[in-house]
């Protein structure tokens, strides 16, 4: 029904911001010839800006074989850019309405052996694929930004998905350089934006109730559980720290302390305090660094991490 996986030559990237020039240079990066479609002549400076920073780092992870920057063809033609593509990534602005209109389109000019995937992180499949007239072939492949570093991206159909599109779209990211994770329903969030907003809340009551400023939050992360969970996650971390007994020493030993009130489960009220401290706290640690050199030091220390991984 779909072109095979391992055949995907060209892919269509739509979206000019950091997600769709993030994918574009990931794309390129594992040697595929990219269409880049842009809403306007306006955002061609912006976008090379995205994949020139991004192949800095690509670079230093490694290229794949035939990897360029020369197969890189940008399109203002939405038409123009899905000539003879094998595969679309779409990361359009978050609205539902630009969302629904372009699926409309794409569903009647895609040919239908090709997956339409979105980059969205805030709406379902099910709700973006409504005016499509070939909703079966449409999926999310949700990544983690930067794209072009991070390897996850969350899987999920719609209610008009194919099962088929789904298993399609794990394989060809997981040949694409990615790790997919397939969910197994739609559910707000997917997995990894949920376990994030989890810490995100925590760290907002704890600055609301002047527990801790934003400097303490991101010291406690930094230099406690993040390098952790680089190599193991949260859930084989709790294992291991129990020694033999693993898992069910931990839930047997400390599963009443689930009980305590550390943490509390609503989301703080956005206060103009609590906003002020945020902002405020943020801004401290900064200093005078500008957002593109805090995001180039971010690249190069992702970088140093996925590099040591990957020779273990």
């Amino acid at each position: 029904m779909f072109k095979k996986a391992n055949k995907v030559k060209l892919v269509t990237s739509i979206g000019a911001g950091p997600i769709g020039g993030g994918w574009a240079a990931h794309f390129l990066a594992q040697g595929f010839k990219v269409n880049a479609y842009l809403h306007s002549e306006d955002e061609i400076d912006m976008f090379n800006s995205i994949v020139q920073t991004a192949w800095v780092s690509l670079t230093k992870l490694g290229l794949a074989g035939g990897a360029s920057l020369r197969n890189l063809e940008i399109f203002t033609k939405l038409e123009d850019s899905l000539q003879g593509t094998d595969f679309v990534q779409e990361s359009a602005p978050e609205r539902l309405e630009i969302k629904q209109g372009l699926y409309e389109i794409l569903g009647r000019i895609v040919p239908n052996d090709v997956v339409i995937s979105s980059s969205t992180s805030g709406l379902t499949m099910t709700e973006i694929q409504q005016k499509c007239s070939t909703p079966e072939r449409t999926v999310i492949g949700h990544p983690f930004n930067p794209p072009y570093l991070l390897p996850l991206v969350e899987i999920v159909g719609g209610k008009k998905t194919n099962p088929d599109a789904v298993l399609w779209a794990a394989e060809f990211y997981k040949i694409s350089g990615k790790s997919p994770l397939v969910m197994k329903k739609e559910i707000p969030g997917f997995v990894a934006t949920r376990l994030q907003e989890a810490l995100w809340r925590e760290a907002l009551h704890m600055v609301a109730n002047e527990e801790a400023t934003p400097a303490d939050i991101d010291n406690a992360l930094i230099n406690g559980p993040a390098p952790r969970m680089a190599v193991q996650g949260q859930c084989m971390a709790f294992h291991v720290a129990c020694g033999e007994g693993g898992m069910a020493t931990n839930l047997d030993q400390f599963g009443p302390a689930l009980k305590l009130p550390w943490t509390r489960l609503k989301a703080p009220d956005l206060s103009k305090e609590l906003r002020n401290k945020m902002v405020d706290g943020c801004a401290e640690m900064a200093g005078d660094q500008h957002f593109e050199q805090m995001a180039e030091d971010r690249d190069k220390k992702i970088v140093a991490v996925l590099n040591a991984i990957k020779s273990n």
